[in-house]
């Protein structure tokens, strides 16, 4: 059953909140975060994209890089923007998209949960990112910034809840340049503290939706520190680590899209009516044209859009994996027709997350650097968790959940 931990959270004061608050390490490259954060000491990017301090030609991979974290992460706790509270505590963090808000409850999941599959996850990971946040966690001794899991929802969780919601003033209160809106509550009632981390121990399993290298990390860090500790107990800070958990019910994942550089020597006749052999093809002429429901895809090539709809026998509905559109496309376009084989390491293929709308792939192939782009329905949050629950794993780049988790709300030391 899934563990669910009150803890100390280093949190910025109210005032500088708004502008300590930071994106995701990974959501940004190098270049974009110095850009995010230029003119803003209090921005969490000093600490979790350190390079950004550094000369531009810093391999963000040298020990310099996590040495710049740990000095910065020690700045902020000496200027007192990031103040740990006095007792253990679980938070509220709800978020506002396009007037739809979520909210997750704040606290630290198990190493062990991790360890033994309790907290399932969908995607693979890749050891260099795996070692580069583990890297990054051994040098500040803190999670700097939380995975995101869901679980299928409480009610008696939800009811607690929307009622600190509803009564209670939230601590911090702000949108973010990007329109997000963010709302944080404190739950220092030690009785209610109780009952929600009593609920959660009855959940049979949690799931990672988004910070799959982040969740790996911090688990395989954690339990490092528990075999290099021969009195070792079990209830030391380093076998928790900080996560928000939604209710699934709450969240929607958005489309994942997909560009490639060539045709692999078709030319755009033989490309369509190779795909044929597949789909029905559909013209949609310049307007941009979206999926309407699964196993419906777009195609933009040279200034038009396409309807692809798979035809019935290209798929199996009773196969987990292979009923995902990303599957479908992979295997009839990509692989098939596109000879693009590993989606991980080929430079035929890039990914575009739909946060960024479809306007993105129709530039990206006008500006010649693309020549075609692919939209996908998106998957459902009940396709993720059966994948997780039969031991499966998702194809590359198939989920995209917006919004993203500000970093830097709470912070997580691990002693």
């Amino acid at each position: 059953m899934a563990i669910l931990k009150a803890f100390k959270a280093l949190r910025p004061p109210k005032a500088i909140v708004r502008d300590l608050a930071s994106k995701p390490y990974d959501v940004l490259n190098s270049d974009e975060a110095r850009i995010d954060a230029a003119g803003n000491s209090y921005s969490l990017l000093h600490i979790i994209k350190p390079e950004i301090d550094l000369p531009a030609e810093t391999d963000v991979h040298s020990q310099v890089v996590y040495d710049k974290a740990k000095e910065n992460f020690e700045l902020f706790r000496k200027n007192e923007w990031l103040v740990q509270d006095e007792k253990e505590l679980l938070y509220i963090y709800a978020q506002t998209m396009n007037g739809k808000t979520q909210y997750g409850i704040v606290g630290c999941a198990g190493v062990e949960d991790y360890m033994k599959g309790i907290i399932r996850k969908h995607e693979l990971t890749r050891k260099d990112k795996e070692e580069d946040r583990m890297k990054h966690i051994r040098t500040t001794n803190a999670n700097m910034e939380p995975v995101f899991f869901t679980y299928s929802a409480v009610p008696e969780i939800d009811q607690i809840v929307n009622d600190i919601a509803a009564k209670e003033k939230p601590v911090y209160d702000f949108v973010a340049p990007d329109g997000v809106g963010h709302l944080f509550w404190i739950i220092n009632n030690d009785e209610t503290i109780r009952q929600i981390t009593d609920l959660f121990s009855k959940i049979p399993y949690t799931y990672v939706a988004d910070g799959h290298h982040r969740t790996a990390a911090a688990a395989l860090v954690g339990n490092e520190k528990r075999m290099k500790n021969p009195n070792h107990k079990g209830n030391e800070e380093y076998n928790f680590f900080l996560a928000v958990h939604f209710p699934a019910e709450q969240l929607s994942i958005i489309d994942y899209n997909r560009l490639v550089k060539d045709l692999n020597g078709h030319s755009n006749e033989e490309f369509l009516g190779k795909i044929s052999e597949f789909f029905v093809v559909e013209k949609k002429g310049t307007e941009i044209y979206k999926p309407g429901n699964l196993h419906n895809f777009s195609l933009y090539l040279e200034g038009k859009w396409y309807s692809l709809t798979a035809k019935s026998g290209t798929y199996n509905d009773g196969d987990p994996i292979g009923v995902l559109d990303v599957t479908i496309l992979s295997k009839l376009v990509l692989d098939k027709i596109l000879d693009i084989k590993d989606l991980r390491t080929s430079t035929r293929i890039d990914f575009v997350g739909g946060i960024r709308g479809l306007g993105e792939l129709t530039r990206r192939v006008d500006s010649g650097e693309m020549k075609a782009a692919f939209a996908l329905y998106p998957v459902s949050m009940q396709q993720l968790i059966n994948i997780a629950d039969s031991g499966n794993i998702m194809p590359p780049k198939t989920t995209w959940f917006e919004p993203k988790l500000r970093s830097g709300l709470a912070v997580h030391l691990l002693d």
